[in-house]
């Protein structure tokens, strides 16, 4: 069982967007089927209240919010990027690219960089946001199960953070994104991957 202490644990909140976490929003309907296979939404709501209670500290890792010249001159965008820029998923100055109410941040909580592609460590400040709090454990929850958490958990090990998936507070875009995430993939990087009734049994407020 992993101990985690309250000042050297932090949760991290993947892309809390309206337009992912609200009802239409432009991506909400594409991870529906899965955030409902495992009761995503309410696990969320008591795993942030579980954690704002021990004082274990929030990040919020946003992915790039869509504007007009977001990608000009790109050489390399991958094929999300390029699927997204017709959509402005997130776009700037939009509900859809507005933080969740229930899901965002609060007072107190860390709003790291936006990151470009997958991983919230690669060209953000989360590392530094993390470290200079002395945080050593990380615990991902959001979205994408097998996109953005999991490069973002994989950067974080290879850093050497102890990660920690939750295996029902986080959806994907299919049911065979999140096996992949939490059946075969995480495995091989994740220290723990949990339920939610796992994780609040180790958090006390």
């Amino acid at each position: 069982m992993t101990d985690y202490e309250t000042d050297r644990t932090a949760l991290l909140i993947v892309d809390p967007y309206n337009d992912f976490m609200s009802e239409g929003g432009k991506l909400f309907d594409a991870i529906r089927d899965t955030a409902e296979s495992v009761n995503f939404f309410d696990n969320l709501r008591r795993i942030i209240s579980a954690v704002r209670a021990a004082g274990i500290s929030v990040l919020i890792l946003p992915h790039h919010r869509a504007h007009e010249h977001a990608f000009v001159n790109w050489k390399h965008m991958t094929p999300f990027q390029k699927s997204g820029v017709p959509l402005k998923a997130f776009e700037v100055g939009t509900w859809g690219g507005e933080f969740n109410e229930e899901f965002g941040p609060r007072g107190g909580d860390v709003v790291v960089q936006e990151h470009w592609a997958q991983s919230g460590f690669a060209n953000t400040d989360l590392d530094l946001q993390l470290r200079q709090r002395g945080i050593e454990k990380i615990i991902l929850v959001g979205v994408i199960a097998n996109s953005c958490i999991e490069s973002t958990a994989r950067f974080g090990m290879e850093l050497g953070y102890h990660v920690t998936l939750v295996r029902d507070g986080a959806a994907a875009f299919s049911q065979e994104g999140m096996d992949v995430a939490f059946n075969i993939n995480g495995p091989t990087y994740a220290h723990s991957i949990l339920t939610t009734e796992d994780l609040l049994a180790q958090i006390h407020a």
